[in-house]
This record gives structure tokens, C-alpha cells and sequence, in this order.
């Protein structure tokens, strides 16, 4: 740490015994040892707080990364959204227009290009849905029984009587 060798040491250790004497040495090493405990620890516990601020510093620096990527997603996706807000409405705009009405820039499909003005074009009829006769109407759930009856798997409600009435 102060760069002393073995050499230093030993000069230091005579001259405290020559200066202090026998009697007085041990006193004084243990009061020596005593402070360099305190240094120590004192220098410890600064590192591990300096530690703890530099390790709450990049907490607070990912955190607030993380509240930019946050935003910014929450940005992407507010500006995503009105777009599909957007071309929705276009949609529902051009499917609630009259069927004449229909702009120059939007294409004529082959089947009303040769229709003139005086003769709209004829659409085709809309197919109406056959009615279903109940005793016709096919099993939604065919087990490989045609026409059998199937138990009845519907969960069944509680008895109002308790247990201990049932005994």
C-alpha cells in the first residue's frame, strides 16, 4: 500500500522500541493496530458506498432507457392504431357509398364495362339461406352413431340437502 519493505519495517520496529521501551510497545502496537482497523474499515465502507451509488446510478440510467423504449413503443403503437383507425373509416366510407357514386379513380369491374348509363349493370342475387328442416338438421357432434341417442353429459346441479342429511 505505501510501498514499505521488509527492510523500512524492521527500522521502524527498532526505533519505536528504542523511543517507547519495552514496557510501552506492546500499548502502542495495539493501539497502532487499532486505528489501522478503523482506516480500514473506514475505507471499506466508502468503497461499498461509492459501490451502491455507481450500481444506483446505472439502475436509475436502465431505467430511464427502459421509460424511452416504453414511450416510444407507446407512441409506434398510438400512431399504428390511428392509421388502422383510418383506414377502416376509409373502408366503411367506400362500403356505405352508392353504388353509382363510385369515383373516377376507382376501377369498373368487367362486369358493368359494358354496362351503359341508361342500363346499370345487373348484380348477381344475393343467396338466400335454405331453410333447415329440424328433423334434417345433422347432429352437430356426430359420435359414429347415426340417429342413436347420446347420453346427456350436462353437469348436474347440487342436491339442496347437505351431506350430513343424506346419511
Amino acid at each position: 500500500m505505501f510501498d514499505i519493505g521488509f527492510s523500512e519495517v524492521f527500522v521502524i520496529a527498532i526505533v519505536a522500541l528504542i523511543v517507547l521501551g519495552p514496557e510501552r510497545l506492546p500499548k502502542a502496537a495495539r493501539f497502532a493496530g487499532l486505528w489501522v482497523r478503523r482506516a480500514r474499515a473506514q475505507w471499506y465502507s466508502v468503497k461499498s458506498e461509492l459501490e451502491n451509488e455507481l450500481a444506483d446510478e446505472e439502475l436509475k440510467r436502465s431505467l430511464r432507457q427502459a421509460q424511452s423504449d416504453l414511450r416510444d413503443a407507446q407512441a409506434q403503437l398510438r400512431d399504428s392504431g390511428q392509421a388502422m383507425r383510418n383506414e377502416v373509416d376509409e373502408l366503411n366510407r367506400r362500403i356505405a357509398a352508392p353504388a353509382g357514386a363510385q369515383g373516377p379513380a376507382e376501377e369498373v369491374p368487367p362486369a358493368q364495362a359494358g354496362a351503359t348509363a341508361a342500363e346499370p349493370a345487373a348484380e348477381p342475387p344475393a343467396e338466400a339461406p335454405l331453410p333447415i328442416d329440424d328433423a334434417q338438421a345433422p347432429d352437430p357432434v356426430d359420435h359414429g352413431h347415426a340417429g342413436a341417442a347420446l347420453p346427456d353429459y350436462r353437469p348436474r346441479s347440487p342436491s339442496p340437502t347437505s351431506n350430513d342429511e343424506r346419511r
